[in-house]
């Protein structure tokens, strides 16, 4: 799977405009007063302003190479405080064969950058912004994970492994792209903060567009 774009709301839109552009040297592709978009290697991410009066925050996770991990980690403390789990700060999960390090943004999303050894190539460049090959993950919570589960396996969407659906908390996608499907209140890891449901949009493999309500509900429509 492809995460072609993914579209996400923001109470501080000029704030983490700031952030990604000149703290962490994104390439700007679109902006406009309600909304601005960076380069994430293949894939493309927009902010929008929020307009429900809510602090909307996600987790995402951009891929990186699978050579460029320790680069990567020591290019993102010069520029972010990494979150820690049990004192640590990178996980290796060996369900993946993938490194991780974790850090926050102004809107206290959860920026998760993973090394999949076996699924992303190396590079031969020097870590930067522009070393990012697209995004890896991104998280869909509802309190509707059957029926959205379910909705994503007919679109063509699997769990991973061809798993059966679990009722609080799945990857649906394959290669180096997922949906996180689960449910509020579980605690993301490498964090203090509890999942909440907040819209999205989703455009993968360059047909489906997948939209997350603030209620939790999905649509997909294809082009």
């Amino acid at each position: 799977m492809i995460i072609n774009q993914a579209v996400l709301y923001t109470h501080l839109l000029d704030t983490m405009k700031d952030f990604y552009v000149n703290s962490l040297d994104f390439p700007l592709t679109a902006a406009s007063p309600r909304s601005f978009s960076i380069k994430v290697g293949e894939s493309e991410l927009t902010f929008k302003e929020s307009s429900l009066h809510t602090k909307p925050f996600y987790h995402f996770a951009f891929n990186i190479p699978a050579n460029r991990f320790m680069e990567a980690k020591q290019w993102a403390t010069q520029r972010v405080f990494l979150n820690t789990e049990e004192k640590k700060d990178e996980i290796y999960f060996e369900a993946f064969d993938a490194h991780s390090f974790y850090f926050e943004d102004p809107a206290h999303n959860i920026v998760e950058y993973i090394s999949r050894h076996s699924d992303c190539p190396s590079s031969k460049e020097p870590f930067s912004s522009k070393s990012l090959l697209s995004i890896g993950e991104i998280n869909l919570t509802t309190p509707h994970v059957h029926s959205v589960g379910t909705q994503l396996i007919n679109s063509g969407i699997t769990v991973r492994n061809n798993r059966l659906l679990n009722a609080t908390f799945n990857f649906l996608g394959s290669g180096s792209a997922f949906f996180l499907v689960g449910t509020p209140k579980r605690r993301w890891f490498f964090s203090n903060r509890d999942s909440e449901v907040h819209p999205l949009m989703a455009k993968v493999n360059h047909s489906l567009t997948v939209a997350l309500d603030e209620e939790g509900m999905l649509k997909i429509t294809q082009e």
